[in-house]
């Protein structure tokens, strides 16, 4: 089993199963939300137990969209589309080693001009 925080330690989080290989959202939301660019994993609703969830804050990003944040010490941790039955946990949340990779990148075409992707991942515009 896989654990995670926000930087505080009030909000956190168990994955049952393996991780899905997250992706590195490029997109305009994604970017101000974290400071730069997200990356997530997806994983089935039943397989996350979250720990503190009276400290996370819900921003209803769009009108399909709300992401998770700490209310004490400001982390970004979650992306939950609404009506869906996954929820995207940010990486850089994860406690150690997850064992996978970035396996995608997304909305390249939204990427901010202050970096590059040369990792050799698959970039998608959208």
């Amino acid at each position: 089993m896989l654990s995670g925080s926000c930087l505080c330690g009030a909000v956190r989080f168990e994955v049952s199963g393996p991780l899905k290989p997250p992706d590195a959202c490029h997109c305009t939301q994604c970017r101000k939300h974290s400071g730069h660019y997200f990356v997530s994993t997806d994983m089935p609703r039943s397989a996350v137990t979250i720990h503190g969830a009276e400290h996370v804050t819900w921003y209803r990003s769009s009108v399909k969209v709300q992401r998770g944040f700490c209310s004490r010490c400001g982390a970004s941790m979650f992306f939950d589309p609404i009506g869906h039955d996954w929820i995207a946990l940010a990486m850089g949340a994860f406690d150690g080693a997850t064992g996978t990779h970035i396996e995608k990148h997304i909305f390249v075409s939204e990427k901010g001009d202050y970096y590059e992707i040369a990792d050799g991942v698959p970039q998608h515009p959208r």
